[in-house]
Order: C-alpha cells, then structure tokens, then sequence
C-alpha cells in the first residue's frame, strides 16, 4: 500500500511539470522546465481567483514565482514566452478546481 501512495504522488508531481519550449536564462543557467504546486489560500493573496481562472496575464506573473520550483522571479514570469506561460497557467487553473468538478469534466482518470 505504501508503494501505491508513492507512486500516485510521484505521478502528481510529474504532472505538475512544465517544460518550456523556450528556457528562461539566468546567467549561465537555463531554466528547462518548472515544477508548479497547488498554492495554499494565502498565497493567493492581492489576486482575484476569477482573474486567475481566466488566466490573466498579470495574476499569473505574481502567483507563479510563489508556486514554482526553480522559483523563479516576477521579472522572469513576466519574460516567459506566451505559450510557457499559458501552460504554467492552465496546470494554476487545474489547481483551483475541486476534485468533482475535474471529474465531472474528463480532467482525472
């Protein structure tokens, strides 16, 4: 039993990876691909869920460097290439639903 615990949060996490088609660089390093967690509520602080659920450019840009592994900065949110960013925003819109309503639409196995 154990082992399936293991395996079902280890496949969570790999879900919740992004690569990204165009790195962000950080001096002589590349960032290849972001690993995102479900924020807690107070993460979410100074941002309108709807305006997250629509994946506002600039609601993306503040929560992402709270949820991301690497963390990366407001700065480099903002310098990701849209499709990067519309990636990163659709595993944040997964995050916000409840588990139902994912199944109910087909989103979970």
């Amino acid at each position: 039993m154990l082992e399936e615990e293991t395996n079902t949060t280890s496949s969570a996490v790999d879900d919740n990876i992004v690569t990204l088609d165009s790195p962000i660089k950080r001096g002589k390093t590349e960032i290849t691909e972001v690993t995102l967690r479900k924020p807690q509520s107070g993460e979410l602080r100074g941002v309108q869920l709807v305006e997250l659920l629509n994946m506002d450019v600039a609601s993306l840009i503040k929560v992402l460097p709270r949820i991301s592994t690497p963390s990366i900065t407001a700065i480099e949110a903002a310098g990701m290439d849209p499709a990067d960013l519309l990636a990163c925003g659709s595993k944040i819109t997964g995050f916000l639903l409840q588990k139902s309503v994912k199944t109910e639409a087909s989103l979970v196995a």
